[in-house]
């Protein structure tokens, strides 16, 4: 019987280097498998801050590091070209957001349409046979009775289940995720143990390394920053240039310090207030995807409404094709336009976008 044959995803970094050495190890045949994104036609500033990325002008040295990666595990290398794919569903998604005065996840947006789904398509057009996709993403998995769960990883600190609430049974049927069960720590000393091309790569902080307004193709322009009660303050630089709960570059003298409470992008005004205001007791939900059948949804959960925020317990006051949340807490700065993921212990239940 033939070994089955595993596409992973190489991003150039350490940690899918990492996941391919161990699918080896396991047995499996495997295939390195990389996306272009970057278009040079994009304009950007002149000096990029320090740090990678996923999106940038240096994605060249990536493609090359996860080529050198494949060659040092002797495994076939293929490069598919998804610019365009990029632009259409990436980006445009990410400025008509913000044109929404929303804040977008262009991560969440990527890894559901390109990497678990337009890769793979490119893949068996090109003729290339796989039975499993595999990725460098800290996450665990979990089958049974024919039922796929998707769970937290080990590692607490690099969890990565909040970008991935929008993969569905068929996705996660055919997809490895090799790190879940190690530490960010661990995965270090096996890429140096194995003399990995990348074993000393710093890892990408965002989906972009520059100002991403860089991206938007010019802006709102100026408008009016108002308090709670309409009066004006200021004026902002264009309304994607600010976030629920920004408090630095408002450029505001009024002796105390106030945020971001709210993005009216029909009236291009921003309005600010005292932190006290930014705490919301309530958030609808829509776009939802349930990793789990709806009808064993609880009716208490938790929910990170960002990537770094601790998962907070939240009521369900209506269940449907959006989703009415009550907080135990309030919680500050609900983001529209953000992931609410809905956690049951270390289970991922689902999620969906914040629509208020």
């Amino acid at each position: 019987m033939s070994k089955e044959t595993v596409a992973i995803g190489l991003s150039g970094g350490v940690d899918s280097a990492v996941a391919a050495a161990l699918l080896l190890e396991a047995g499996y045949q495997l295939i390195g498998v990389t996306m272009r994104i970057w278009d040079d036609s994009y304009k950007f500033s002149d000096t990029l801050p320090a740090g990678n990325a996923c999106f940038g002008p240096d994605e060249g040295e990536d493609i090359e590091d996860a080529r050198q990666v494949a060659r040092h595990l002797d495994i076939p290398f293929h490069l598919v070209d998804l610019r365009q794919q990029y632009q259409e569903i990436v980006l445009d998604y990410f400025k008509r957001e913000y044109r929404r005065g929303r804040t977008p996840n262009p991560c969440i947006r990527c890894n559901y349409h390109l990497k678990f789904n337009a890769i793979l398509q490119a893949l068996s057009n090109q003729g290339v046979h796989w039975d499993y996709f595999a990725t460098g993403h800290y996450v665990r998995q979990r089958r049974h009775n024919q039922q796929y769960s998707l769970l937290r990883g080990k590692d607490k600190n690099k969890d990565q289940s909040y970008f991935l609430y929008t993969l569905d049974q068929k996705r996660l049927s055919r997809t490895l995720f090799p790190l879940g069960e190690l530490t960010k720590p661990e995965v270090r000393e096996y890429a140096r143990k194995l003399n990995l091309p990348v074993r000393n790569k710093d890892e990408s902080q965002d989906f972009y390394a520059g100002d991403y307004t860089e991206l938007l193709d010019g802006g709102s322009g100026p408008g009016p920053i108002v308090d709670s009660s309409g009066r004006e303050l200021g004026q902002h630089r264009g309304i994607e240039n600010y976030t629920i709960g920004q408090r630095r570059g408002l450029g505001l003298a009024v002796g105390k310090p106030l945020y971001v409470k709210r993005i009216d992008a029909a009236e291009n005004r921003i309005v600010v207030a005292e932190k006290q205001e930014l705490f919301s007791a309530k958030m609808t939900v829509e776009q939802l995807n349930w990793l789990t059948p709806i009808d064993a949804v609880p009716d208490q959960f938790e929910v990170k409404i960002r990537y770094r925020h601790r998962a907070a317990p939240a009521r369900v006051l209506k269940l449907g094709e959006e989703l009415k949340l009550q907080f135990v807490e309030p919680q500050l700065s609900v983001t529209p336009g953000q992931a609410a993921v809905f956690y049951h212990d270390e289970l991922v239940l689902g999620g969906g976008i914040i629509n208020c």
